[in-house]
């Protein structure tokens, strides 16, 4: 995959500046909006039952978290859902938790019942729960340390007929048959919450201008993974890292990609 692919989309991202329908949990929804912004997107935390389906059907890129779900959020999802497949937008999963509460996959479930899933974004423990495995979790974390995440990114891809974008200290971008890796990151990312959440909330925001998802996918962990990196040269403690990963964000431009990324290629 050529780098100047990943750049052309942040450069899309800044001058279409997609609509995102976020309805993410309230421990990240602040990170998740700032960083929609600083990447160029414009975030909407539409998560009410009666507004949710008719945004959806408005934004650019629709992008559900079950990180802290509630009974009105469980509804609004459903109906934005419905309101993304009937006008063919891009909806983006973070399946939070779902590796430690069984209910969370009788809602994934039920949105590929109603709906379309076109991204999933999740951990690694998260992404070996969705392909049947067993994964070592800590409530919403994951204790993998990257051993068979291809494999299971592979196998929730062909599963679910989407793009799957595994996290890790190695990120893992496939469609079932192709994949990429991104070797590029910090440690930094486990000592603030919401680095996950804010890695989907850019995966909405790069497929509200890319159809072709898998590039979408990987321009958005690339972008995350190298203004993480960024910022840990920034920063000297969690919350001073939080602030500079956002500037670092909005700092980003395609010189940064095409200088730092580190792609380990295609296989399949």
């Amino acid at each position: 995959m050529d780098k100047e692919n990943l750049a052309a989309v942040l450069e899309r991202i800044r001058e279409e500046v997609p609509l995102v329908h976020s309805i993410t949990n309230y421990v990240s929804v602040n990170d998740c909006a700032n960083i929609l912004l600083a990447l160029g997107a414009s975030p909407a935390m539409v998560e009410t039952f009666s507004e949710a389906y008719d945004f959806a059907r408005l934004a650019s890129a629709v992008y559900i978290n079950l990180g802290t779900l509630t009974r009105e959020q469980e509804t609004a999802i459903m109906v934005a859902g419905i309101g993304a497949r009937h006008k063919n937008i891009p909806l983006i999963l973070d399946p939070v938790g779902c590796g430690a509460i069984p209910y969370k996959m009788k809602i994934i479930n039920n949105l590929f019942t109603t709906g379309k899933i076109d991204i999933i974004k999740g951990n690694a423990g998260e992404i070996k729960t969705l392909a049947g495995q067993a994964a070592m979790v800590k409530g919403m974390d994951s204790l993998e340390e990257g051993a068979g995440a291809e494999e299971a990114a592979k196998a929730v891809a062909k599963a679910y007929n989407c793009v799957v974008a595994s996290t890790g200290k190695i990120d893992v971008i496939t469609d079932g048959i192709k994949a990429v890796k991104i070797n590029n990151g910090s440690a930094w990312f486990g000592k603030i919450t919401g680095a996950g959440c804010m890695a989907g909330a850019l995966c909405a925001a790069a497929a509200g201008v890319c159809k072709d998802y898998f590039l979408a996918a990987v321009t958005a962990l690339a972008c995350m993974s190298i203004a993480g990196e960024a910022a840990a040269e920034r920063a000297d403690a969690p919350g001073s890292f939080r602030v500079a990963l956002i500037d670092s964000i909005y700092r980003l431009d395609s010189q940064d990609i095409l200088e730092r990324v580190k792609l380990d290629g295609l296989v399949g």
